[in-house]
């Protein structure tokens, strides 16, 4: 099950990149949602690598995922793994420079069941999907817009 949105941001891609690289700032959004996040690396910065855990409740159960920086290449792409017990995905960031101060997102999240019941937990996403889509892209619009705003404003964060 895949979820993609694009946006336009008024905001350079080096820049973009460097707010999408601010993992403090999703470990907040999800904790304000009610997630418990923790990273589990010993590493400083963004790099390849760093590790999260993440505890969160879903269609009434609580769920447990791990969460893995895999790519990192300024400024084009972002990719972590996620794996659950039974599923696997991907959430990815792509950046395209549209103009100097003008870049493209792509964000996307791909979910892989490997059990019966991940599937059938995919199944009942997949019935509810034009709701879902509806608030992955208002999520993403509104991070976006924050994203520029503090650009606008020089705060980082």
């Amino acid at each position: 099950m895949k979820f993609s949105t694009q946006e336009d941001i008024a905001m350079p891609a080096d820049a973009v990149f460097d707010a999408l690289c601010d993992f403090e700032s999703f470990e907040r959004a999800a904790e304000k949602r009610g997630a418990v996040v923790r990273r589990t690396d010993a590493l400083s910065g963004p790099e390849t690598g760093m590790t999260w855990q993440a505890e969160f409740t879903l269609r009434g159960k609580p769920r447990e995922v791990s969460l893995q920086l895999t790519e990192l290449r300024r400024p084009e792409d972002i990719v972590l793994d996620i794996s659950s017990p039974g599923l696997d995905g991907e959430v990815t960031f792509e950046l395209s420079g549209l103009t100097p101060g003008k870049t493209r997102l792509t964000a996307g999240i791909e979910l892989r069941p490997r059990t019966l019941a991940a599937r059938l937990l995919v199944q009942s996403l997949k019935l509810t999907r034009t709701s879902l889509m509806e608030k992955y892209q208002a999520r993403v619009a509104e991070h976006v817009r924050g994203m520029e705003s503090r650009f606008a404003t020089g705060q980082t964060g």
